[in-house]
């Protein structure tokens, strides 16, 4: 029901509005005038129309003042100097904004849950498949249930607990304010009864319209202890109870009362859980009192450090500690620095290979990526053929490869081509000669910077003469260059080294698992 409108006369002593609201009515403004005749109005205002003007505008060049064109520039305008109007008309200083209170110094880390970690790491070691480490840091702050946060404290700043497990503030009177509305429910059991239906012809019901409880018609006997317990669980410490009051509207809607009629067939008693034997309450306030005189002294606690899940983070009951949280994972979701270093760090741990590839990007894999050099490895001329390609166009994927190499071949000998590059891929992959990242192409590592003193050693090796070498050979020393060279084994048929895997093994693994969809990880 909408709010009786308010008189004019009503609001005069706020002093809050303009100056014509307080002035006296017009037909007061000059009771205590007798007034005078018309003819001696009429003869004092006769007056040359003609000389009053040039009498004016003589004034204006007797004082030399600048018209509107040839105003100061410094001089501010009249609508310059007036204070804003708010939305009601009434003039409001908009300089004065409501201050924010900070947010407390606590350090915020989100870390991976340990489920979804698992799940990540089964999945790579599986594969050959390289992924990125900032898609997958970005996956694990996605979604709530796939990381955790930790709350860190500085010395000169407390965090609280309702418990082990409970409601965490910076705000001890808060939690000590609300524990038993927090707690409820580890120390009570709350049972709803039905009773008989009310009977009675009832016209209107009193709701209240913060909340939207109905409380039963105002001559009901019940009506002032709803109204009372219903104050003192939920505005008691927002408001005084003559304003609360003030906030009760009479409903007349007919299924209003027959949804009041409902609900007031419905009692609620609380039973204690931890006391043998249990005793039962049959309101909120008396359980409420026995919360405070029994459990509630010991039960906040003062920690430093605390851990909690990432659901239960987005519903924390502390403002300001949710407000924080947002904003540090708003921070972190474009850049997630920190939560790449816990997953390299952990990766590590787990057996996988962190590595860095074109632009200083972080990758992982449980291949250990290895530069192919042709003179250390005795290989056939497809594989070298294979190597030369990816170098040549780095990111190519299997087909586009499959196409650049495989040409003017049909029937038989195109399987066999495609079994045979197949084999060598595999194998050059396996090795760490290849990467295969999770999007489907394919690249070469990156290869590392030789070190100054080994390239002062290849000098002098290489400035040495012939007959300083043959002396080192008649000591017993090998030669420099035999120092840098693999032992050669003898190659199968496609030229590859015996102790790869054989083709089979690869047209099998091949077969197996797709190429041309990129893998995406599950976290959750």
């Amino acid at each position: 029901m909408p709010d009786a409108p308010v008189e004019l006369d009503e609001l005069v002593d706020l002093k809050m509005l303009p100056a014509w609201v307080n002035e006296p009515p017009p037909g007061q403004r000059y009771a205590g005038h007798d007034g005078e005749g018309e003819r001696e109005r009429r003869g004092r205002d006769r007056r040359p129309r003609d000389k009053w003007r040039s009498n004016r505008k003589g004034a204006r060049r007797e004082f030399d003042r600048p018209t509107s064109k040839e105003k100061r520039p410094d001089q501010p305008r009249p609508y310059d100097r007036r204070p804003a109007r708010g939305h009601d008309g009434y003039r409001k200083d908009r300089r004065h904004k409501p201050v924010e209170k900070p947010l407390p110094p606590i350090a915020v880390k989100f870390l991976p849950r340990a489920a979804a970690f698992e799940n990540v790491v089964a999945q790579i070691k599986s594969s050959s498949v390289a992924y990125s480490l900032f898609a997958l840091a970005r996956l694990f702050l996605e979604k709530a249930p796939r990381h955790d946060v930790k709350l860190s404290a500085p010395p000169e700043v407390s965090l609280f607990q309702l418990g082990e497990n409970g409601a965490v503030s910076v705000d001890r009177h808060f939690l000590e304010r609300s524990a038993f509305r927090f707690a409820q429910g580890d120390f009570y059991q709350v049972d709803i009864t039905e009773t008989e239906p009310i009977k009675g012809n009832f016209t209107n019901v009193a709701r209240d319209r913060l909340s939207g409880a109905l409380l039963g018609p105002t001559n009901h006997h019940d009506y002032q202890r709803r109204l009372r317990n219903l104050y003192e669980q939920r505005f008691s410490r927002r408001m005084s109870f003559a304003d609360y009051q003030r906030q009760i509207q009479i409903v007349t809607d007919p299924s209003e009362i027959e949804k009041w009629k409902e609900d007031a067939r419905k009692v609620t008693t609380y039973s204690t859980l931890r006391e043998e034997p249990p005793e039962t309450f049959a309101s909120a306030i008396e359980a409420e009192r026995h919360f405070e005189k029994s459990h509630l002294p010991g039960l906040v606690r003062s920690i430093s450090e605390l851990v909690i899940d990432g659901p239960a983070s987005r519903r924390m009951h502390d403002r300001a500690l949710n407000r924080l949280i947002e904003n540090e994972w708003n921070r972190e979701t474009k850049s997630p620095s920190p939560m790449m270093q816990e997953l390299a760090a952990r990766f590590r741990e787990g057996g996988l290979h962190v590595f860095r590839h074109r632009r200083g990007m972080l990758f992982v894999s449980s291949i250990y990526p290895r530069a192919f050099a042709n003179e250390q490895t005795a290989v056939s001329s497809q594989v070298r053929t294979i190597v030369e390609a990816i170098a040549a166009q780095p990111r190519i994927g299997r087909k586009e490869l499959a196409d650049k190499l495989i040409v003017d071949l049909t029937g038989e000998e195109a399987e066999r081509a495609k079994l045979a590059l197949a084999s060598n891929l595999l194998w050059l992959i396996s090795a760490g000669h290849v990467i295969e990242f999770n999007d489907g192409s394919l690249d070469l590592p990156r290869e590392k910077a030789k070190p100054k003193a080994a390239e002062q050693k290849e000098a002098a090796a290489a400035s040495m003469s012939a007959a300083e070498q043959e002396e080192r050979v008649e000591a017993g020393a090998p030669l420099a260059s035999e120092n840098c060279r693999a032992p050669v084994s003898d190659a199968d048929a496609d030229g590859v080294s015996q102790k790869r895997p054989t083709t089979e093994e690869f047209v099998g693994s091949t077969e197996s698992r797709p190429t041309e969809e990129p893998t995406q990880i599950g976290g959750s």
